[in-house]
């Protein structure tokens, strides 16, 4: 994969075309959320995540990095804080969502089948903040650093 593209997207919808070229087997784990880093260099990293239905992640940034993922397989629901609350939007196969450096959602798998997709950071991502909504409003709840958290 070139690591000239500026796209992050388009980099993800090139990784979510061939799965069978990823450098680790996709796998789905009964016990939580699989992750694993495909790809990386100076510029951006690319993660392959599988989803069983009820597994998702905590309310979360991704420490300042810019970012998209696309939805391989199944579908995903992402929750982003608005008003104060988090609203749901589905996120079916084919979907692509592009973040800026300040987002903050969560996303889960709220159907009954499996879901596959493709995160791509720009830069690479070193750190995530986890939150807590409540009255209306985030507080950190953990900082996670690359190396100790994932």
């Amino acid at each position: 994969m070139s690591t000239r593209l500026t796209d992050l997207s388009a980099v993800a919808r090139r990784w979510a075309a061939d799965l069978d070229s990823w450098p680790v087997p996709l796998r789905f784990d009964a016990d939580e959320r699989w992750y694993a880093r495909l790809a990386g260099d100076d510029d951006h990293e690319v993660w392959g995540l599988s989803w069983l239905p009820g597994q998702g992640t905590d309310l979360h940034d991704h420490g300042g990095c810019s970012g998209a993922f696309v939805v391989v397989a199944g579908a995903l629901t992402e929750e982003t804080v608005a008003g104060g609350r988090l609203r749901p939007h589905r996120l079916p196969a084919g979907t692509a969502r592009r973040f800026g450096p300040r987002h903050v959602h969560q996303v889960t798998n709220r159907d009954p089948e499996p879901a596959v997709s493709v995160h791509v950071y720009r830069p690479a991502l070193r750190r995530m903040t986890r939150y807590l909504l409540a009255d209306g409003r985030l507080r950190v709840a953990e900082v996670a650093e690359a190396g100790v958290a994932w």
